[in-house]
């Protein structure tokens, strides 16, 4: 099993900036992916950032320019570093670990943070 607690979310005024980060503990693999998820009110969870242990990005089409995904390997932690927010960034941001063990791929969510942009 693994554990994934997040810490950063807040709030803030558009145009701001807030710092997310997800330390992973227990069962972790080498052959891994990080990221952010968000779910605003009334709408699908949808991709925010990933990073893979090999160094592959990937970002949402909403973010690209505004955010940076990170990561520290030694730490098993990734990191989410939001600028520019926008009203439209105000959800709950969940941190995912999808990872390869005991000969599958496996996923694991943390609790949520709740990021809200407004003035």
């Amino acid at each position: 099993q693994v554990q994934l607690v997040e810490s950063g979310g807040g709030l803030v005024q558009p145009g701001g900036s807030l710092r997310l980060s997800c330390a992973a503990s227990g069962s972790i693999s080498s052959l891994n992916a990080m990221g952010w998820y968000r779910q605003a009110p009334g709408k699908q969870r949808e991709l925010v950032a990933t990073l893979t242990s090999g160094g592959s990005t990937n970002y949402g089409d909403s973010v690209k320019g505004r955010f940076t995904i990170s990561r520290d390997n030694a730490k098993n932690t990734v990191y989410l570093q939001m600028n520019s927010l926008k009203p439209e960034d105000t959800a709950v941001y969940y941190c995912n670990r999808h990872q390869w063990y005991g000969g599958s791929w496996k996923d694991y969510w943390g609790q949520g943070t709740q990021v809200t942009v407004s003035s």
